[in-house]
């Protein structure tokens, strides 16, 4: 039945592409008539290279499912997350830069 749904459809659709170069080759055509022209065979051969591709698909089943599974990969181990580190206690120079910036920024909303 397949096989005879994609000689029909070769058929038909080379049969559109005929008319659409008769139209081409008339006073009134355009290139679009001659792109047509090309895709209306590409049409046609689609339900014969599914056709192709379901039973070379099947084909592959076939042969692989005499074959044992190949193992399932490993499970990804995730290392657990680190301890934080303990809040590093702030050097004198840096407590005295914030505090310039505190000071700072007091002004500023001031003005």
């Amino acid at each position: 039945m397949i096989v005879a749904t994609s000689v029909v459809s070769l058929a038909l659709c080379c049969g559109l592409a005929w008319w659409q170069w008769d139209r081409f080759t008339s006073a009134t055509g355009t290139f679009q008539n001659l792109g047509y022209v090309l895709q209306w065979p590409l049409f046609g051969l689609f339900p014969a290279f599914m056709f192709w591709r379901i039973k070379k698909l099947r084909e592959r089943e076939e042969q692989t499912a005499g074959q044992p599974e190949p193992p399932a990969p490993a499970p990804v181990r995730v290392p657990a997350p680190r301890p934080a580190a303990a809040p590093v206690e702030e050097d004198d120079e840096l407590a005295a830069y914030n505090r310039y910036l505190r000071e700072l920024n007091a002004r500023d909303q001031q003005s």
